[in-house]
């Protein structure tokens, strides 16, 4: 039998975009499974998810830095989802900025989920953001991972209405709950092998 696709899942937090994947992959909706759990956070909700689903999970110590892994921490990920062999590692919270290495190990074989329609709004809290700037459509977007934040080439999106009674609390919970739908649909299709990546364009075969 041949290997089935396999995913790695880095988090930070709660988990729920991970929850949303697991009940995807469960339903047989993403042809794969789920091979192991990373976080940087000992305490993250998203390693409970997956303990409580019989999946491979593992704090490791993100080390020195605070918004990236130091050397020890980067070979210790990077060799956790090598001896997963892991074929797609999905960032689901993961709220440290990955380097050189890293992206090196596992080149056009990263995704991730931003809260905004991309390339307006990368970085932190870019509901906050789309709210200051009294946009009238805010979403998220599915993208590739590169050197760059927020940067790669964007895979799917998905729009959400800014009303105009939008708190930042309200405006994020319904684009979370689009991240929900738009993740593992994209999770899928790469998985599936139902795209092709044209430079800057991610284009989805017929």
């Amino acid at each position: 039998m041949s290997k089935p696709f396999t995913l790695g899942v880095l988090g930070s937090g709660k988990g729920s975009n991970f929850v949303a994947i697991a009940n995807a992959v469960a339903a047989g909706n993403i042809p794969a499974e789920i091979g192991i759990v990373l976080s940087d956070v000992e305490t993250a909700g998203i390693l409970a998810h997956a303990r409580a689903r019989k999946i491979p999970a593992q704090f490791i110590p993100p080390g020195k830095f605070r918004t990236k892994l130091d050397e020890e921490a980067e070979r210790a990920f990077v060799a956790a989802l090598q001896n997963t062999r892991v074929d797609l590692i999905v960032l689901a919270g993961f709220m440290r900025v990955l380097k050189g290495d890293f992206l090196r190990a596992f080149e056009g074989r990263i995704v991730n989920v931003h809260p905004s329609l991309l390339p307006s709004f990368p970085g932190l809290e870019a509901w906050r953001q789309a709210l200051d700037q009294g946009v009238k459509v805010a979403g998220c977007t599915v993208h590739f991972v590169d050197a760059g934040v927020d940067s790669g080439a964007i895979i799917g999106q998905q729009a959400v209405p800014v009303l105009d009674h939008d708190t930042t609390e309200s405006l994020h919970q319904r684009i979370h709950a689009a991240e929900h739908e738009l993740y593992p649909k994209c999770v899928a299709a790469v998985a599936r092998g139902e795209i092709s990546v044209q430079g800057r364009r991610v284009v989805w075969k017929k």
